[in-house]
């Protein structure tokens, strides 16, 4: 082990190092956009003198996007972005190995999470890497004269887009924040092939349950929930789709699924995902109405859309029965399953999205660190797309990684294209 006394952290156990570099080196063989770009920061050195704060999900994945950061030249230190999705051996191998300052550990309590995110803000940093807004917010609430040390953020989430377009509202967002949870490359594929493979592979790991002909109800149909339901119905599932948005609603429909009110789909699901980003999707009445056994869980941000106050409240006893499956049991005879705390599932439960999807969504943070810091006092406050040409990079290089040659327009092409005189 190298001398890690001068790397500030808080991990569960720094003996577990052996172990996460392994994994971290295994998931960097499906990452070969990111490592290129690890390549090229190690050269350049983009984010030299940078202090930066990254709250992210602390895996194998983002093991290799704060290493990029790190051979940027960037001051970085990581902290988890969620209490269940720690891989403490990664953690310990950030620290150990590559000499990252780390605060995450597996299963720590809200006391500690907001101690690491207040620990993250004493950093002072420069650039924040947000996954669900709550570093942003904390500065925002708590830290306003460290507001002109900062250069921008970005963040990746559905739910902290949300937040940051409820913080542009109230005219509180005073500093350039990159969107890169609506990056292409980032939402069509993170969204919809990695939350869709990884939840599903969160619910079987937790319950060992057949898929195959059950009920699935899955609570909203934006990209988590088209890859979501995708994925259950690949398995043998019988999906019911439950929207607010009329026009998700048809998109379901059209797309072969069932959709129904909550109130309507509760009595007849045997397994229900919650993917929406919003608070109590699945409350007290449709507690009521569920089968017995009923097994619920999460798959957005926060652990807010299934009610769990009031189901503790319903229950006459709480019990374990498998690892990250609790079994409240009703006072009115029949169970409900919770997995994962009602966090999120497929990192409470699994290991989260795989290395070969992520691989894109943290090239996207890690080129939207280096446009902050290039564009430093040129960008307005509010929230900013990717530019174009990124994700449009990063698509090529991915396709370059998987063997895949592509067509390019021909001169004629492009004048046609270009012209609005040649018609018919």
């Amino acid at each position: 082990m190298s001398t890690i006394t001068q790397v500030k952290h808080d991990v569960k156990d720094l003996s577990l190092a052996p172990i996460g570099k392994q994994r971290i080196e295994w998931a960097g063989r499906e990452m070969p956009v990111l490592r290129q770009i690890q390549d090229r920061f190690a050269q350049e050195k983009p984010l030299a003198g940078i202090r930066l704060v990254a709250c992210c999900h602390v895996t194998t994945e983002t093991a290799h996007l704060a290493i990029a950061l790190k051979n940027a030249g960037a001051d970085a230190l990581l902290i988890a972005s969620n209490p269940l999705s720690t891989q403490d051996d990664v953690a310990a191998s950030l620290v150990v190995d590559y000499g990252i300052s780390v605060f995450a550990i597996k299963g720590e309590d809200n006391e500690t999470y907001h101690r690491h995110v207040r620990t993250a803000l004493d950093h002072k940093p420069n650039v924040i890497i947000d996954d669900g807004s709550d570093v942003v917010a904390t500065l925002i609430q708590e830290r306003q004269n460290q507001l002109p040390d900062l250069i921008g953020s970005t963040e990746e989430t559905t739910t902290g887009i949300v937040r940051l377009k409820a913080m542009l509202a109230d005219g509180v967002l005073t500093f350039p924040a990159m969107n890169v949870n609506d990056a292409e490359t980032k939402h069509f594929f993170d969204n919809r092939y990695g939350t869709g493979q990884s939840t599903l592979d969160g619910v079987i790991r937790a319950t060992n349950i057949l898929l195959a002909g059950k009920a699935v109800v899955v609570a909203g149909y934006g990209w988590c929930g088209k890859g979501t339901a995708m994925r259950a119905r690949g398995l043998g599932a019988n999906v019911i789709v439950t929207e607010i948005d009329p026009v998700k609603a048809i998109e379901a429909a059209m797309d072969g699924f069932r959709v129904l009110p909550m109130a309507l789909a509760a009595p007849l699901g045997d397994l229900f995902i919650t993917v929406t980003g919003n608070k109590h999707v699945i409350r007290k009445e449709h507690f009521e109405v569920m089968k017995d056994g009923a097994i619920v869980c999460n798959s957005g941000h926060f652990d807010i859309e299934i009610d769990l106050k009031s189901l503790k409240e319903m229950a006459s006893e709480v019990k374990t029965v498998r690892n990250f499956t609790e079994e409240y049991r009703l006072t009115n005879g029949k169970s409900v399953v919770v997995l994962g705390e009602g966090r999120l599932v497929n990192l409470a439960a699994a290991e989260g999205h795989p290395s070969a999807v992520m691989d894109m969504s943290f090239a996207n943070q890690a080129l939207a660190c280096e446009y902050l810091v290039k564009n430093k006092g040129k960008l307005e406050p509010g929230i900013h797309s990717i530019p174009e040409e990124l994700d449009r990079e990063i698509a090529r290089l991915k396709l370059q990684a998987m063997g895949i040659a592509i067509d390019s327009l021909t001169a004629e092409q492009i004048e046609y294209i270009n012209s609005w005189t040649m018609g018919t």
